[in-house]
């Protein structure tokens, strides 16, 4: 469809077909700002990483504009899904107007990279006539009728009349995965939302019971297949499980990401025994599984890492002997089982030394957190994703059975990893998301109960702009990860989708904190109030499973090799 048929079709699709008819001009834009950035950093026709590094200012900035302009089309389908479906309200109009018209000002104005860096489009090294050509007849319009005063103030007397909840806005599911998101939103009514800020403010562990419950319920085998115990469900079923854990806390929607990530570990590179032998235990979570890879002095930087394990002996006797340091390790003390990323062979250079162990260990307490000989550990204190607890840990000969070897075959580790990282960044934007709607939850309550002047704060402007923006912006991350999550389930490869749902669902978790803060003013840096947790719990999302920073590294190079 033309651009100029899609304006005549606008007053019949609203908001829909008002994205539909700007988007090819930032799609055309996008595809200059690769070709510029790529430009940048070739040596003789070759993507250089010392250049990429350079410029990363502009890589960057080709990022995020790459996920606005995902978000944008992603937005465009989420609408016309429920158009077809007859499922379009005015809700869902006024968050894809509000959203997109946003976003379509930012990509002309300035797109925040964090709180301090703004990217705008000659950085990237565009032409002003290349920048004239995405700013079409529709783009205008888009940003002139959308993130409007008037709009903000008629979203949020719509979605002020629910009873809170519910999302804002249909999240375009479909009956199964909805009876999901009930399950999971009843459970953290009954055993989480009211226990939560306790846990935080103590740092206590979430209860055994609590874990009990989550097994019994499905979520540790949630996306295991059944002929290995799980439930063999969908990755968007992931998402949602995990974002409405993480709207409870975001300690009890983590534990599955332990489970998520062994089990990805061991379905992609196990041995038919080794996957027969753990995956009924993981999804029955009569196990629980956690992540050893982060070492202090290499962080992201993998190819350095340092921790050895050798190999004594041969046959059914041999063991591999367990050497070094790993840091930042979530529930190591209760964890049954180690996914744990050493070097096996010194003399391979970088990645190809590394070998993925599946180690066992007892489970620990506070007064004897490794029961163990050969593995000792120190809490890290955080401000915040409490309820697992971060160690760090050191190897001192700790033994690895010889047979836990993942795969069977040595230097597949850092292959084996990479292989998660998709699920791992999808899953974390999904609990961004559930962090993110928690803020919202408790920024419009309080905004709606607290009065000031003689009325309730949200009867005024600035505090409900804060909530149309945040539940716009919430909508879009959900889609930009749902998106992800269904070309995983159609087996494409998704490491650019999921890297930006990643990225986005960081940000947006980070502002709604911040503003639900501040629309409790005062009141919101007091440690009794939950959303004091909820903004530290927001500040991690953009760090783990690869910092921000990374993340757009990471984008910019799929983009610019094409």
């Amino acid at each position: 469809m033309s651009a100029n048929a899609a304006l005549q079709t606008e007053s019949r699709g609203g908001a829909v077909a008002l994205v539909a008819a700007a988007l090819p001009g930032f799609e055309t834009l996008l595809e200059a700002a690769v070709a510029a950035v790529r430009r940048r950093v070739e040596v003789e026709g070759r993507v250089s990483s010392a250049r990429l590094e350079a410029e990363q200012h502009a890589a960057h900035g080709l990022s995020w504009l790459a996920t606005y302009v995902t978000a944008l089309r992603e937005l465009k389908a989420y609408g016309e899904r429920l158009q077809e479906e007859g499922r379009y309200g005015a809700v869902e109009d006024c968050a894809i107007r509000i959203g997109a018209g946003e976003y379509a000002a930012q990509i002309f104005g300035g797109i925040p990279m964090s709180q301090g860096e703004i990217v705008r489009l000659p950085a990237l090294g565009l032409s002003q006539e290349a920048v004239a050509a995405a700013c079409s007849e529709a783009a205008e319009r888009l940003i002139a009728e959308g993130n409007t005063p008037e709009n903000r103030a008629r979203f949020v007397a719509l979605f002020s009349q629910s009873d809170g909840a519910s999302s804002v806005g249909d999240p375009g599911l479909d009956e199964t995965l909805e009876a999901i998101r009930s399950e999971m939103r009843r459970f953290c009514a009954a055993e989480v939302t009211p226990h939560a800020h306790e846990w935080h403010l103590e740092n206590d562990y979430i209860p055994m019971p609590v874990v009990e419950k989550m097994a019994e319920i499905g979520v540790f085998g949630l996306t295991i297949p059944e002929a290995f115990g799980g439930m063999g469900l969908s990755k968007v079923s992931m998402c949602v499980v995990s974002e409405e854990l993480s709207r409870g806390y975001i300690g009890v929607g983590s534990l599955g990401t332990r489970s998520e990530i062994a089990a990805e570990l061991i379905l992609c590179g196990g041995t038919d025994e080794q996957k027969a032998k753990w995956l009924p235990k993981i999804a029955s979570g009569e196990i629980l599984p956690t992540a050893v890879f982060t070492e202090p002095n290499t962080g992201s930087d993998l190819a350095s890492l340092r921790t050895k394990a050798v190999k004594e002996g041969d046959g059914d006797g041999a063991v591999w002997k367990v050497y070094g340091n790993k840091t930042w390790i979530t529930h190591p003390v209760r964890a049954d089982i180690m996914t744990l990323l050493v070097r096996t062979d010194p003399d391979a250079p970088g990645y190809r030394g590394l070998s993925m162990l599946i180690a066992e260990k007892p489970r620990g307490s506070d007064a004897d957190p490794f029961p163990v000989e050969g593995l000792t550990g120190g809490e890290i204190e955080v401000l915040g994703y409490r309820g697992m607890k971060e160690y760090e840990l050191a190897f001192d000969g700790f033994i690895v059975k010889g047979e836990n070897l993942l795969g069977g075959v040595e230097g597949q580790g850092f292959k084996q990893l990479m292989q998660t990282f998709e699920a791992a960044r999808i899953q974390t934007a999904a609990r961004a998301i559930g962090v993110a709607q928690s803020a919202f939850d408790l920024g419009l309550r309080y905004a709606q109960e607290r009065i000031q002047f003689g009325k309730p704060l949200i009867a005024f402007p600035r505090v409900a702009d804060k909530l149309a923006m945040m539940a716009a912006e919430i909508l879009i991350a959900r889609q930009l990860t749902y998106f992800a999550a269904r070309e995983k389930d159609a087996d494409r490869r998704c490491d650019l989708e999921a890297g930006m749902a990643k990225l986005l669902g960081a940000r947006v978790a980070w502002a709604a904190a911040d503003n639900a803060l501040q629309i409790h003013g005062g009141n919101g840096f007091a440690l009794e109030y939950p959303v004091s947790r909820v903004l530290c719990d927001a500040r991690i999302l953009n760090i783990f499973e690869g910092a921000a920073e990374i993340q757009a590294q990471v984008i910019a190079r799929r983009l610019v090799e094409g």
